[in-house]
């Protein structure tokens, strides 16, 4: 009886299966949706959301230096410190979401899935809100965000007439 299984196999010895979810994490981080197999996806998924974890942590060289050892290319080890994980600093996990398709592979009839974070503009299927927001008002949660308030003036028509910054004036 086989037991402490961590991973799975893939039919891939240990040095190439890890060279394989390696690329498809640094391909996820870079184009944030991949079409794969349903063994694959589900494997990716618990490593890609421990690179959003690392990259969410507040020891910045460290998560940066442990990215590093994962990710191939340096535009993707970019893209996670400072585009994917600011975007999930609310979110508390499930920042990656599994759908199967349909359709089975041509070739040998395995399972497909998309593989996509969720909270992205283009997303399949809208994902719910982070627990922190659930139950706070549009104001609450850009304040929560330190987002500011912009007075715009707004015509009739509800297009944007003119924009001025609060504080600010006008320059002639």
């Amino acid at each position: 009886m086989k037991k402490r299984i961590a991973f799975r196999t893939m039919g891939a010895n240990s040095t190439h299966k890890w060279a394989m979810l390696r690329g498809l994490v640094t391909s996820l981080v870079v184009h944030e949706r991949i079409v794969t197999t349903v063994a694959k996806a589900k494997e990716m998924q618990r490593l890609s959301e421990n690179m959003i974890t690392t990259a969410k942590k507040t020891d910045k060289l460290h998560a940066r230096r442990l990215i590093n050892k994962f990710i191939y290319t340096k535009h993707a080890q970019a893209k996670l410190m400072h585009v994917l994980g600011p975007r999930y600093q609310f979110r508390e996990g499930g920042y990656t979401r599994v759908m199967k398709l349909a359709k089975p592979k041509m070739k040998d009839k395995s399972d497909m899935a998309v593989i996509e974070y969720v909270d992205r503009p283009g997303e399949i299927r809208a994902a719910r809100p982070p627990a922190a927001f659930q139950n706070l008002s549009l104001e609450e949660v850009m304040e929560k965000l330190g987002i500011k308030d912009e007075a715009v003036v707004l015509d009739g028509d509800d297009q944007v007439q003119e924009a001025v910054l609060v504080g600010k004036e006008d320059k002639p």
